[in-house]
């Protein structure tokens, strides 16, 4: 059982007219079918390959699908609303037809891709990078949607965020923004909101783990914490080795996040994630 802490945040999250509690920390299993990811690009192309990962992730312990078609690495070029749509349309007719009562979630930044994952078939969730930002009808979107919905922080866009990221103190910097984004999204009806401080986007190493130290400060909204820190350069670049070889040092920072408050791991290594937070839930309850 998930002690309480001095924070009562928001428990509960509507998924497709189901109430789903989020009593303990839960995994976010990433399916990109994207050409070019930083780590994964052109794994989840075939039928097959989507099927045997989304299998994969769900029997390992993932309880959402983050199901994604643009790349947003650094440097990456945005593709257009044509093509994400080409890209996922048929990966959500597999997704339909094998996994009916799957948790999807849509990565996306655009209102009309969200509309057609929620609408057309069924997804219960969105996650923008942009937390609005890249299209500035979502929050109206997501208004009429009533999904659970993630507000992520970036510092400008994939293609420029890494070339200069600058803040006057970065926690308290992306708490103000946050704090401006949710009482919109509360003024405009949007119930289920979580944030993500959005790790490696806009920020320089020390930025990150600055954030991974303070994460416990995001407490104080109330409402889940997502974390996406699965192979980033902010653990290869700092143990000096590459994506593929960066699954122990992402078990290393996801362990530090749940102990300061991550509700929500977002990962490519579902087996692994779930141990990380078997141990934490029983460390923290023992």
């Amino acid at each position: 059982m998930c002690k309480d802490t001095f924070f009562h945040k928001k428990k509960t999250l509507r998924f497709r007219q189901e109430i789903f509690e989020l009593k303990c920390p839960i995994v976010m299993g990433i399916l990109n079918v994207t050409p070019d990811s930083f780590y994964d690009g052109g794994k989840n192309i075939s039928e097959k390959d989507i099927i045997r990962n989304v299998e994969r992730m769900i029997s390992e312990g993932a309880t959402i699908i983050d199901v994604g078609a643009v790349s947003t690495r650094p440097n990456s070029i945005q593709v257009n609303a044509d093509e994400e749509i080409q890209r996922l349309k048929p990966v959500f007719k597999i997704l339909l037809k094998y996994f009916p009562n799957t948790w999807f979630s849509i990565d996306t930044y655009r209102l009309n891709v969200a509309k057609m994952a929620v609408e057309e078939y069924g997804f219960g969730m969105v996650n923008d990078i942009s937390a609005g930002n890249m299209d500035n009808k979502m929050f109206l979107e997501i208004a009429q949607l009533q999904v659970p919905y993630i507000i992520m922080h970036m510092q400008g866009t994939p293609e420029n965020m890494q070339e200069n990221p600058i803040y006057s103190i970065i926690t308290q910097d992306i708490i103000l923004d946050f704090s401006k984004k949710i009482n919109k999204l509360r003024q405009l009806g949007v119930n289920d909101i979580l944030i993500d401080p959005g790790f490696g986007f806009g920020k320089t190493t020390e930025h990150n783990y600055q954030l991974l130290k303070e994460l416990s400060a995001f407490n104080m909204f109330e409402i889940p914490i997502v974390v996406g820190l699965s192979r980033k350069s902010m653990i290869y670049k700092l143990i000096e080795n590459t994506p593929d070889e960066a699954l122990n040092g992402t078990s290393i920072v996801n362990t530090i996040a749940l102990l300061n408050g991550a509700d929500i791991l977002r990962v490519h290594d579902v087996k692994q994630a779930s141990e990380a937070l078997k141990i934490v839930e029983f460390y923290k309850n023992c």
